[in-house]
């Protein structure tokens, strides 16, 4: 068999290998479709009190009850992770290239971060409401604290990762340094970026429920210590149930956007 013939018969065979758009679509409705189905049994077959776990209709009709005020809070906690989130990736992606750019700097200021993250975000709620007062302020504030961090591991994790190979080009073609960062190093660690954006997204929803729950207010943190208060449990599940979803559509949407983006990142993995 020439090359040619060796080369097309793999290409075909990952081509026949590769899901197809559709397949993408229907696997994650059928994953959720069983673990409802699961949820929904056994709450049947143990026969258990919807008080303790309510089933999937008692949670759709708890959201049915007033739609559209589950549907504002739903927007408000939305709003909270999208500010939050926005913040922390412009100031995570600046900290990162600066602390990638100049390794002094990495060194002096690298420690303050990581200590900076370990403390508990929970912990720090009630004190951003000291210091920022009531409203949407402190909510948005901790969801940058809790965004920050992954955003800035993965962009450093990236730019520290290009090969030696691409060094040695670049300076075969007389690239000056500002050349090779942006060109090389950049463009290279994009991947690994997106991977700390699509990581730091979903901990933007956690941030925001936590500031919530803290602070209650506005928001679906706060529909949930409401029913707490009131021993509604579907109502409290229904609040989880939309911010499930909250969060799947925001993961695949940083996920689509690296795809728009770094059409060669996803050829070179398959």
């Amino acid at each position: 068999m020439t090359a040619t013939g060796l080369v097309g018969l793999v290409g075909s065979g990952v081509a026949r290998l590769r899901p197809s758009r559709l397949t993408n679509v229907l696997l994650p409705l059928l994953g959720a479709a069983v673990a409802v189905a699961v949820w929904w049994g056994a709450t049947i077959v143990f026969a258990i009190r919807p008080f303790f776990l309510p089933a999937p209709p008692d949670v759709v009709e708890s959201f049915l009850r007033e739609p559209a005020y589950m549907m504002e809070q739903t927007w408000v906690t939305l709003s909270e992770v999208l500010a939050g989130y926005s913040i922390a990736v412009v100031l995570g992606l600046t900290a990162a290239t600066l602390l990638a750019a100049v390794k002094p700097v990495e060194r002096a200021v690298m420690p303050l971060f990581v200590a900076l993250n370990s403390i508990p975000k929970v912990a720090l709620a009630p004190l951003l409401v000291v210091w920022l007062g009531f409203g949407a302020k402190p909510k948005i504030i901790l969801v940058v604290l809790i965004c920050f961090f992954p955003i800035v591991v993965a962009t450093m994790a990236g730019l520290g990762s290009t090969p030696v190979e691409f060094a040695e080009l670049g300076r075969s073609l007389s690239a000056n340094w500002w050349q090779m960062f942006v060109k090389v190093r950049v463009r290279w660690a994009l991947p690994q970026v997106f991977v700390g954006l699509k990581v730091a997204i979903t901990l933007s929803v956690i941030g925001a429920i936590v500031a919530e729950i803290s602070n209650p207010g506005r928001g679906l943190g706060s529909v949930i210590v409401i029913s707490g208060s009131s021993l509604d449990t579907p109502l409290a599940f229904s609040c989880i149930v939309l911010l499930g979803m909250m969060s799947v559509v925001l993961y695949y949407t940083v996920s689509a956007v690296e795809r728009l983006l770094l059409p060669w990142a996803r050829a070179i993995t398959d």
